[in-house]
């Protein structure tokens, strides 16, 4: 297939050598035009990977099979609207990033959407990514157009393992928002690996309660103590790491906030509930976004 990676950065970079080792066809394509773009992988068993790959080329995107998209949340949309209009129609966008909320804003689009939930864990370590943990990686479609391409599950297996297909994606989805409610915000606010949550089981607590809440008017039915349960077991499984959002907040980057919490927020609304914990970390992580971001030179710019 001919692919074009959209985002370069740790996620990103772990798919283009995957789908390389695959013998695929691959770009790259970042906010900054250039015409080229590496990717300096070290693997889970130590391997280190280099290499180049074109970039920001339009004729290779006018006949890409697949965009692949490992952005921020916050940068879905702008990206993925400035390369529609020259992706062919039949080929399919995969996003894949933290939090809900980007579907909804590319309602219009015209190609076949996907939605992918992954584990696999990669970090920046100044220009290098390391891999730190191999994990699962779910996908689904996002509109009526995605639901013909479940086959794309079997290439992507191939090039990163493990993939599967699920013709209802939202409930996974939903759990994984379950989990980056409660790990990221708390470890950023507290500066501490997903481990150190387990000192404040409480605060665990009130949080996988009121997103339990909602998930029922969502449709997606779950006890309290089982969703409970299951965010402490991919804290204890991911004790050693520091989640998305730490990283974004020691960097002083724009965060995903908007689109974890603040999507549960807006679901919670949307059906008449409440959930005052969640905004207390919301407002709270917005006020160091805020802060940080008053002193910076500004977001990036526009794609």
């Amino acid at each position: 297939m001919k692919i074009t990676v959209l985002g370069c950065g740790a996620l990103g970079q772990l798919w283009l050598t995957a789908l390389y080792k695959q013998h695929h066809q691959l770009q790259g394509w970042l906010r900054v035009p250039q015409t080229s773009c590496t990717a300096d992988v070290t693997e889970t068993d130590g391997t280190h990977i280099n290499l180049t790959f074109t970039a920001n080329n339009r004729d290779f995107l006018a006949h890409s099979d697949l965009l692949l998209v490992t952005l921020k949340a916050w940068q879905v949309s702008d990206a993925v609207r400035h390369l529609v209009a020259e992706l062919p129609e039949n080929s399919p966008i995969l996003l894949l990033h933290n939090g809900m909320g980007t579907l909804e804003e590319l309602k219009g689009v015209r190609q076949p959407l996907l939605v992918g939930v992954t584990t696999q864990a990669a970090k920046r370590e100044g220009n290098k990514v390391i891999h730190v943990a191999s994990g699962l990686t779910h996908i689904g479609p996002g509109n009526e157009a995605g639901q013909r391409h479940s086959g794309l599950a079997v290439a992507l297996q191939h090039a990163l393992p493990d993939v599967a297909w699920h013709d209802n994606i939202s409930a996974i989805a939903w759990k994984k928002l379950a989990v980056n409610c409660a790990i990221n915000p708390l470890t950023a606010l507290h500066d501490c690996n997903n481990g150190a949550l387990r000192a404040r089981p409480g605060e665990v607590e009130l949080i996988c309660n009121e997103v339990a809440l909602v998930m029922a008017r969502e449709g997606h039915h779950t006890s309290r103590e089982g969703l409970l349960d299951y965010v402490w077991q991919v804290i204890g499984a991911t004790a050693g790491n520091a989640s998305s959002m730490l990283q974004d907040v020691r960097a002083r980057r724009h965060t995903e906030i908007d689109y974890i919490t603040g999507y549960l927020l807006k679901r919670a609304r949307a059906h008449g509930l409440e959930a005052p914990h969640n905004s207390r970390l919301f407002e709270q992580i917005k006020r160091k976004e805020n802060d940080y971001e008053r002193i910076s030179t500004g977001l990036p710019g526009a794609w």
